[in-house]
């Protein structure tokens, strides 16, 4: 087994969609407390349109092998792990080096797959589900009954929350571009165009009271906004700076402000709060509680994938040999759902 050629996507600097590179590598063995995984799918998220750019806080140097997420089947384990692992179909978060055919990681952070999931729909609803899944339940604590808006509610993150809401009772107004209006009406979702100029005054005329909890992955202006349309007590989760993506403003300084601004918002005596939602936060802070939480979270979420809840969203599939053209596509916000690759 071990005489075979591993392929990693390589980013190997500030490079355009198309200077991805392929490596071959040989494929090594697990070590202690790992195990090795034969990667059947990996996920483009907005994390890699980041840091090809360099965008993303705290990405390796380069040259580096991205890839959030990944599903795949465990080949062989490593001393200390459970030998019944062999054979099981597997979801984890990486961060980075899913975009592999082989991929060593720590045993302990894998999710078992429902035997009845397809690699590719289970892929779609790793990290994009566990956002979802957290943001909606551990930080804006939503209930049945209640008013949320979701920004970029097509997206990877926003078409498996808007699904997820709904699911647990949620009324749902979701920003997206028009093309995008009759899939999300479809998911139960009250769509408006992101563009708009009123748009404000339209989530007024939808929610007069205002929304009891609002998903903003836009930036700071954005946030502003969002805040602004809580009713009392509403929750804004912030989670994201996709607006400057293409902007040469230091990211670590829009970041201070962001957090500056979340700080300024708890002082007020509205009943309003706001929050900014960091997938790997936890992890510096208490590893044992944040391995037990993705854990738990990713199997809810699976499970209602095998259960028809939730219905994956994947815009396309493109073998490790197209990245190039892959994520093309995922950057250029014409599509629902997830660009995955199929190594």
């Amino acid at each position: 087994m071990f005489q075979i050629q591993a392929t990693d996507v390589i980013l190997p600097g500030l490079v355009a969609p198309s200077g991805f590179q392929l490596h071959q590598r040989p494929v090594a063995r697990p070590g202690t407390g790992q195990a090795l995984v034969r990667v059947e799918a990996s996920g483009i998220s907005f994390a890699e349109q980041q840091m090809r750019r360099g965008r993303y806080p705290g990405q390796p140097k380069f040259p580096f092998v991205p890839g959030y997420d990944l599903v795949g089947t465990v080949l062989e384990v490593g001393p200390a792990v459970d030998p019944a692992l062999v054979g099981l179909r597997v979801a984890a978060a990486t961060k980075t080096g899913g975009w592999t055919t082989h991929a060593l990681i720590t045993a302990a952070d894998l999710v078992p797959v429902p035997a009845t999931v397809d690699a590719v729909d289970a892929e779609t609803v790793i990290v994009n589900g566990l956002t979802a899944w957290q943001m909606l339940h551990r930080s804006a604590r939503v209930q049945a009954g209640q008013t949320i808006l979701v920004h970029g509610a097509n997206g990877g993150v926003g078409s498996i929350l808007v699904q997820l809401a709904r699911h647990a009772g949620l009324r749902v107004i979701g920003t997206a571009s028009p093309r995008h209006h009759s899939a999300l009406r479809e998911l139960g979702v009250e769509p408006l165009d992101y563009q708009a100029t009123d748009l404000a005054a339209q989530v007024r005329v939808l929610a007069p009271g205002g929304v009891d909890a609002a998903f903003d992955h836009l930036g700071l202006a954005s946030a502003r906004r969002s805040f602004s349309l809580l009713a009392r007590g509403g929750t804004l989760v912030a989670y994201g700076m996709a607006a400057e993506v293409n902007s040469d403003r230091s990211v670590l300084q829009l970041f201070i402000k962001m957090l500056g601004q979340i700080a300024a918002w708890t002082l007020l005596p509205n009943g309003r709060r706001a929050t900014f939602y960091d997938f790997w936060g936890g992890k510096r802070l208490a590893p044992a509680t944040f391995r037990a939480h993705q854990q738990a979270d990713l199997r809810q979420v699976l499970a209602r994938l095998a259960q028809g809840v939730l219905i994956p969203q994947v815009a396309a599939r493109f073998p490790l040999s197209a990245i190039g053209q892959a994520m093309e596509l995922a950057e250029s916000r014409t599509v629902m759902g997830k660009v995955v690759l199929t190594p």
